[in-house]
This record gives structure tokens, sequence and C-alpha cells, in this order.
């Protein structure tokens, strides 16, 4: 058996301010979502969240009101593609071609979005304190994101408009970078400062790509804390309790959950992140006392820490690190299925199906194969899909982690092609080749 730190492998005002630039538009085959705020939670992926960790089974069952209603009223689709809030040919027209009332939701799929009321799910907030942006990086693009706030007096019970938000960006970044670890996966961040507020607000959201008139919308339902403009209050520097040592259950030879004594604070915890003890990497990001780590190497040991963040940004002291060591190789037999049912001049979209034709279930799967005609991979859905040279890794999103005993998951993808594709003729799963079917 080997000894490691776990580090997972590397694959994947007011008019001028909302402009800018525009350039090619893209293929209507590749509108398939490529990202949203997870922090502070866009009300897409807020209702996500709610609907998995309600439901069962990958399915969507929100214990919120308002994400209920959204539910009924739109149907799952926006659930699962929390990240597809967007309009293809905005090209920095996003006054002009998004009315008053439809802010959240701007085309027909994420109307339900738009809904009034107090019952969306809020992230807490310090007044005029620092803050780390998380943008999901589902797709990567250049681009520019521009986050507003809505002005004081709004009222959450009229639907919202652009008269509703004040003139100016609070914030305004481009080409922001990126890293591993997110809740979904890799993510954009970036620091910036929050605006003096008081109560209940939105922090409204614009990524205007560069190499594209396509535009993504997210409104993120926020609760500022603290005193607004003229308070005298002072800043809320008190970070909160070490979360107690990781406590490690469910290992396997991929995978292994966490859980760990919650951590207190004054104003409140928001959040943990999982680390490698040897390196500092963030693992994992949850909004809960614990996780579930996957894509492991079996046999092999790992030794991890969680930190705690509040809603000011202040972070806890490290837990004390917890080992562990995987599991045995799991007896894999596995089929792939792989079709690409459309393609344009220069691109393709490829659907990839993952059977487990085992009696046992498989929990935390990771796929590998080569392109041989330099076939390039720019986003996935249903999956973390990357490239590294000519290898593609796709890993399992946080609903579909679990494969049944003789059921299946399935993914998509986009790629670039510079000439006719070949299809691939040999995967493996979590490091065990698979026949094709």
């Amino acid at each position: 058996m080997r000894m490691r730190t776990l580090s997972r492998t590397a694959a994947l005002g007011a008019c001028a301010g909302l402009a800018a630039a525009a350039a090619v538009a893209l293929p209507a085959d590749r509108a398939e979502a490529h990202g949203g705020l997870t922090y502070p939670a866009t009300r897409t992926y807020a209702c996500y969240v709610d609907g998995i960790e309600g439901g069962e089974g990958g399915n969507v069952q929100p214990t919120n009101p308002a994400c209920a209603q959204a539910l009924e009223e739109g149907g799952n689709y926006p659930f699962y593609n929390w990240f597809g809030n967007l309009i293809s040919d905005a090209g920095g027209r996003h006054q002009e071609i998004i009315a008053d009332g439809e802010l959240c939701g701007p085309t027909d799929p994420f109307d339900a979005f738009n809904a009034v009321g107090d019952d969306w799910p809020t992230t807490t907030l310090r007044s005029g304190g620092e803050i780390t942006f998380r943008y999901n990086a589902w797709a990567r693009h250049p681009g520019t994101w521009s986050q507003y706030i809505t002005k004081d007096g709004w009222n959450p019970d009229e639907p919202l408009g652009w008269d509703d938000l004040e003139p100016a960006p609070f914030d305004q970044v481009t080409d922001p970078p990126i890293r591993g670890g997110g809740p979904e996966g890799d993510e954009y961040y970036w620091d910036a400062t929050l605006p003096e507020k008081s109560g209940r607000h939105i922090i409204y959201s614009i990524w205007q790509r560069s190499d594209s008139p396509e535009a993504f919308y997210n409104c993120s339902d926020v609760v500022f804390e603290g005193d607004a403009p003229g308070g005298g209050g002072e800043p809320d520097e008190q970070a909160p309790t070490a979360p107690g040592a990781p406590e490690v259950d469910g290992v396997t030879g991929t995978s292994a959950r966490l859980g760990w004594d919650a951590s207190s604070d004054d104003t409140g915890v928001t959040g943990y992140t999982v680390h490698d003890a040897g390196t500092d990497e963030v693992l994992a990001t949850t909004s809960r006392a614990g996780a579930t780590l996957t894509g492991l190497s079996p046999q092999t040991g790992y030794e991890v820490y969680a930190v705690a963040r509040d809603a000011a940004g202040n972070t806890s002291d490290p837990s004390p690190a917890t080992a562990f060591t995987t599991g045995e190789p799991e007896d894999t037999s596995c089929t792939v299925t792989y079709a690409t049912p459309s393609s344009w001049h220069g691109g393709f979209t490829g659907e990839v199906t993952v059977s487990n034709d085992t009696m046992t279930p498989i929990e935390g799967w990771t796929l590998e194969w080569d392109f041989t005609n330099g076939e390039a991979v720019t986003n996935g859905w249903s999956a973390e899909v990357s490239q590294s040279a000519a290898t593609v890794t796709a890993s399992n999103a946080s609903w579909n982690a679990t494969i049944p005993h003789h059921g299946s998951v399935s993914f998509g993808f986009n790629a670039e092609a510079p000439s006719a594709t070949q299809a691939p003729t040999e995967f493996t799963l979590n490091g065990t080749a698979c026949s094709t079917g």
C-alpha cells in the first residue's frame, strides 16, 4: 500500500456598466449550460441543492416553499440545469432584451424563478464586509462578471425591475482565476467588498462572455447583517470555532463519507471546506458538517481536515486531521455506450452511458478515454468533464455518484473537432476496462 495525501487529478453609470463585448455566435446545440453562483447561491442552485437533499436517488424534491412552487410551475429542467440561466445572443444588450419582472429568469424554462416573495433560500452576509465570490466553471469562457445590488427600500413582494438595482455594479471582474474543490467541481473565484446594506436584498450577477454574445444571469437572495451606513458598529472579526475531527465511514475503493461536529459562531456558520492535510488544497466545499469524497485511488492512504467559515468571511482554525485508507479495487464489470447525436462544422455533441453490470452498486465513478483525432472537450453536463492532452476524464456529479447494480448513468459534452471525429474504442471506469456497447 502506498501513502499519499489527497490531490484531485487535474483534468478539467448604468448602461456602460451593463455593456460588454460580443463576438462569435455559438451553434444552437451548444447552449447546454456553463456556470452559476454557488456562493452566495443563485436561486437555481439553492433550489437544486434543496431539491437533491429532499429527494432520493437523484430526484429533486425541494422542501423550501418557493423552490417547491418553482418545481410545480416549471418542472425539474431548471433544477438540473441550474447553471444554464442564459441568453445566447445577449451581446451586452441586457436592459434592452430583458423585461422588468424577468431578470431572474429571462427565458421560458427559468420563468418560475421570477416569482415574488420572501421564501427563496438566502445567504447571510456581513454589511460592508469582504466576500469571496464563487462561480461554478461548468464550462470555461473568458468574460466579465458584474454584480449589482438592489436599492434600499426594495420590496421582495414586487417583481424585480431594472430600476430596483443600484445604477452601477458594486463589483466587476474580468477573467477571474479558476480553482478546484468547489461544491460542483471547478469554480471561478474572486474577492470583493460588499455594499453597506441591511436586511433582505438580491445580488444580481451578469456574466457577459467576451468570446461570444452569450450572457448568464443570476439572482442571489441575501440577508445583510451588521450595521447599515452610519450605524457605527464594529466589523465582525470573530472566527468560528474549529470543527471536530472528521469521522469517516462508507469507505470504498474510490470514495469515503466524512462527518464532523459542527462549528459555532456569533453570526452563524455558512459553510465548510475539506482540505488535503499535506498540501492544504481544497478538496470539497459544503454547507453542512459533512462531505463525500469521490474519485479516490484504491488501497491508498489519505489525510484530511475541515475548516469552517462565517458570513463575514472569517475562517476557523483547522480541525484535527483524520487519516483513512481506501479499500480494495471494486469488482467492476461495465459497459459504455458512446454516441454523437449532433455535429456541426468544427464540433459535435457526445453522449455517454455507463452501465454497471454487477450486483454491487458503484459508489463514486470516474470514466476515462482517449481521443485520437484532435478532439477537444469544451463543456459537459451531468458529470465533471475535463481533458488533459488526449485523455478525457468524466467524474460523477453530486447527484449521480451511485450507479445502481444493473443500472446506468448518462452524461454529455460538447467538443471541438478539427476534422471528422472518431469514436473512442477503449474506456476505463475507476481504473477498470469496460466493454463497449
